[in-house]
């Protein structure tokens, strides 16, 4: 596993670079490769543009770009804070078996919901 600040800091990199770099332009980071492969929008197409959008405060543009990672954002907040509260007091957070479990199962089903719906008619305004 890798060093809690490593991957701290590896992010914030990448959001600079996201920043910087701006996915909106056609090539600048290759394509998705399930788009590539199969022609249909993943989970995370439009990822890095709401990135992007989100370094440059345009929540709207970044929800556009991908609701699922935006709608995230409040939930991954609450685990690096509770992560960070834990190695500041000493006494680590440890979801149940239980939560990890009821979590695992919500999350799987958010990502194929997300992907089928994102890819129908119905759902095309979900599309990056």
């Amino acid at each position: 596993m890798l060093p809690p600040t490593l991957v701290v800091g590896g992010l914030a990199v990448a959001t600079v670079a996201l920043h910087l770099r701006d996915p909106h332009q056609h090539g600048t980071w290759g394509e998705c490769p399930t788009y590539a492969l199969f022609g249909i929008y993943c989970p995370g197409c439009g990822g890095l543009r709401a990135v992007n959008d989100l370094s440059n405060l345009q929540i709207g543009a970044a929800a556009s770009s991908n609701l699922l990672f935006v709608l995230s954002l409040p939930f991954i907040a609450y685990s690096f804070l509770r992560w960070a509260h834990g190695r500041w007091t000493g006494v680590p957070w440890r979801p149940s078996a239980f939560q990890l479990k009821v979590g695992t199962n919500v999350l799987i089903v958010l990502l194929i919901g997300f992907t089928v719906l994102r890819n129908t008619p119905a759902g095309s305004w979900l599309a990056p």
